[in-house]
């Protein structure tokens, strides 16, 4: 808490000082907890004290008024306009987590209601007219109001974004049992990610979504899902919807590492694989790509995603690291599960990838199938082969029904057309 000599030298310089000395309390507020509210309120209790001393300037009532549009007007355009692309480095981390929050949270809603009625019938929306500063009734300031313009404006930057950016996209999607799979090239998606959540849906993803609630609700908030499996490309081409290219985890992380081996701002924490396996990953990456893009690493323990203590500490690691790129590689669905759980968490991370088995293959834990395999959709034999006793019920059970379904999908496309 200031002591009572700066709060007089406060009290006598400008209302933009008074607003700063105050905004600086809130965040120091944010941070204490409740003995930071009891503090910012002490403050704010002495500086009103301290007000009525004589002072050089005094603040008039249309000073205050300009202030306040003008605080409301950036934060409305500010906020609107540029969403997570807003300059980093200029929010405090405080005030920059409660908007990320807010933010997610609005684009959640959003992803929600273009899964239902489809964001290419969205049109371009026009931004809200700002409140009047105070209500006409009662003269006090129209705090409710602002707040709602503040959220709508939000929602509609964010429909127009996601719509002018990613509607092309969503129309050529491919549709394989109610899943939406982006049909991209290597390229095409390496060029255009510059940030969201990134899913490699297989048959063993298909499947389990046929079921798996909190599956699908994470498949919901994903903002990329790419093909991972060549057997997919056989399904979309049966449906008449062929897909561009395989962009398996496997493939994509260490062609994400490759494509940005010159870019300095990307910086990946790498989380997966058993202990030591991410760091021997980093270490192998790091020098075939000439540079330390891997800055973190770390191994869960096993059933991590069960303790929200050690997912806590997770989350506090990724934070104070440099990384904005978050790579996890720990089995479908936790990995995808935990990552749309915890996102909002992390406003230092623009990019997610879910990457399952490619931190083993990068660090030589495992050995990935031959190309010729790959090539023929039988990669899913080479790895039941090497793992017989942990992928056995999955590919010989579990993953079977699948193409049950895709014949009935393809018999419900034939009837729809005739």
């Amino acid at each position: 808490m200031s002591e009572p000599g700066e709060l007089n030298a406060i009290a006598s310089h400008s209302a933009f000082g008074l607003c700063i000395f105050l905004h600086r309390q809130y965040v120091a507020c944010l941070r204490g907890g409740t003995e930071g509210f009891v503090g910012f309120i002490l403050t704010a209790r002495s500086l009103t004290r301290a007000m009525p001393q004589p002072a050089p300037q005094t603040i008039s009532q249309a000073e205050v008024r300009l202030l306040y549009e003008r605080f409301q007007r950036v934060t409305l355009v500010s906020t609107a306009s540029y969403l997570t692309k807003f300059p980093r480095q200029e929010l405090d981390a405080a005030v920059k987590l409660l908007m990320h929050e807010e933010i997610q949270q609005l684009q959640r809603q959003l992803r929600g209601a273009a899964f239902i009625s489809g964001l290419g019938t969205v049109s371009r929306l026009e931004a809200p007219e700002l409140p009047p500063i105070a209500d006409p009734k009662t003269g006090q300031p129209n705090t409710k109001a602002v707040y709602r313009a503040f959220r709508q404006a939000v929602l509609t930057s964010s429909a127009n974004v996601l719509r002018e950016q990613q509607a092309a996209s969503i129309s050529q999607a491919v549709n394989i049992l109610n899943v939406e799979i982006d049909n991209l090239s290597m390229q095409e998606f390496l060029g255009q990610l510059e940030q969201g959540v990134v899913f490699t849906p297989n048959v063993d993803h298909l499947m389990k979504l046929q079921h798996d609630k909190a599956f699908v609700a994470a498949y919901q908030q994903a903002d990329y899902r790419v093909c991972d499996s060549q057997v997919l490309l056989y399904a979309a081409k049966f449906l008449g919807d062929p897909i561009k290219a395989k962009i398996s985890g496997s493939d994509l992380f260490p062609k994400f590492c490759e494509y940005h081996a010159q870019n300095e701002a990307i910086k990946i924490f790498l989380m997966g694989g058993a202990e030591g396996i991410a760091a021997q990953a980093r270490s192998r990456l790091n020098r075939r790509i000439g540079r330390e893009i891997i800055v973190a690493d770390l191994s869960p323990s096993f059933g991590f995603e069960k303790n929200p203590k050690e997912c806590l500490e997770i989350v506090q690691l990724i934070r104070q690291s440099s990384a904005n790129v978050l790579v996890v590689g720990v089995g479908a669905p936790k990995q995808e599960i935990w990552i749309t759980k915890h996102r909002h968490m992390l406003p230092n991370i623009d990019i997610f990838l879910a990457v399952g088995a490619a931190i083993d293959f990068e660090a030589g834990n495992k050995p990935r199938s031959p190309e010729w395999m790959s090539h023929l959709g039988i990669e899913w034999m080479h790895r039941l082969l090497s793992e017989p006793q942990r992928l056995w019920k999955r590919y010989l059970i579990e993953d079977m029904p699948f193409f049950a379904l895709l014949f009935k999908q393809k018999l419900r496309k034939f009837l729809a057309g005739s």
